[in-house]
């Protein structure tokens, strides 16, 4: 197990996280509001997190590209549909659905 640290405008939170697991849905699972408007699909970057400790794995074409598009973003940011757990990682969640006053988006698939 992978143990992952939250933090949110409201603190911070330690959890658990299978190996592999998509890193949207083990902060998701772990009770924390996180938006993720497109479904995990690297469309939207509602799901960014700031990576601020640990190793969250290579960074994929279809993120990179899509990261690459916005501006002022940190080299540290990734979207967290598309990071898999393969380490202790400290992140910051950037976007809440409870902040924004809308829904998370539809729940990313395990794949």
């Amino acid at each position: 197990m992978s143990r992952i640290e939250a933090e949110t405008a409201s603190g911070a939170q330690a959890f658990d996280a299978e190996p592999g697991r998509k890193l949207v849905l083990a902060i998701e699972d772990a009770g924390i509001d996180i938006l993720h408007r497109c479904g995990g699909k690297a469309k939207c970057t509602t799901c960014r997190v700031e990576v601020l400790a640990g190793d969250p794995g290579e960074i994929g074409d279809a993120e990179r590209d899509r990261l690459a598009m916005e501006t002022g973003l940190a080299e540290n940011v990734r979207l967290s549909c598309q990071v898999h757990v393969i380490d202790d990682l400290k992140v910051r969640v950037i976007n809440q659905a409870s902040e924004r006053g809308m829904d998370a988006g539809p729940r990313p698939t395990e794949e």
